[in-house]
């Protein structure tokens, strides 16, 4: 589905400012995860208008990412999320295309709360130096040495609660790249509610309810090495459910 039809619905929303952003910025969160279609997407986000702001950056209102992902020899990260250790993190250098902002960005997941630090850097390296090393160490990332993994980069819409402490990002077009691969993962949309804490009478909860769409667990960085690394490299038997849903969801909406 074109990204057009799209753009049209953000744009009858009331817009917010990044300096405006820093009240929800929720740097320590919950966060709830949900998939479904691009024709759901355009189905469902009209409704949602009342409820929520919609980020605008200097007229953008469909921001592209970057995201270089980091982890060791092991696939640490990786094997710690299928593992399902409660206690684990993700590495990765984020760049904020159309602001030209990039950060070196850990996720700490720890009994159900995500907390992320993050640096301003420069730019996405090739690899990691010792001052960006020291950070990941010390934001608690066990792992003696790190070595890039995967590629990202997708679009995304960032909604703000009109009356309640959450964020809600819609990420589309999500891409994948390492070396000569390269994987779209076509009419997805992974969206993600990000409270200070649960609250299910939040108005998107309430609408992903009400269409019987349910809360998925799923990790952008968990199927980017599935897809570009293969099943037959990869131990992925606790996803399969998970890989299953997204092409049965990309069937329908073929």
């Amino acid at each position: 589905m074109p990204l057009k039809s799209i753009q049209e619905i953000a744009e009858t929303f009331n817009p917010i400012g990044l300096t405006d952003m820093d009240k929800v910025q929720l740097m320590n969160r919950v966060d709830t995860k949900f998939v479904f279609t691009q024709k759901d997407l355009k189905r469902l986000l009209p409704q949602l208008t009342k409820d929520y702001f919609l980020l605008n950056v200097d007229g953008i209102l469909l921001s592209d990412y970057e995201s270089l992902y980091f982890d060791d020899a092991d696939f640490s990260s990786y094997n710690d999320h299928h593992k399902k250790k409660v206690d684990r993190f993700k590495v990765r250098y984020r760049k904020y295309v159309h602001s030209n902002l990039t950060f070196l960005e850990v996720k700490h997941k720890n009994k159900g709360r995500t907390d992320k630090s993050r640096i301003r850097v420069d730019n996405i390296p090739e690899s990691m130096n010792e001052i960006d090393f020291q950070f990941v160490k010390d934001a608690g990332v066990k792992s003696k040495a790190m070595v890039p993994t995967l590629l990202n980069n997708f679009s995304r819409i960032t909604l703000v609660s009109k009356s309640m402490n959450e964020r809600l990002t819609l990420d589309l077009n999500l891409t994948y790249i390492w070396k000569d691969k390269r994987v779209v993962v076509e009419n997805i949309v992974i969206a993600e509610l990000k409270q200070g804490k649960s609250m299910r009478n939040s108005p998107f909860y309430q609408l992903m309810k009400k269409n019987l769409i349910r809360p998925l667990k799923i990790s952008k960085y968990t199927v980017g090495v599935i897809m570009l690394y293969g099943t037959k490299n990869i131990k992925y038997n606790r996803f399969k459910k998970k890989l299953l849903k997204l092409k049965k969801l990309q069937n329908d909406a073929a």
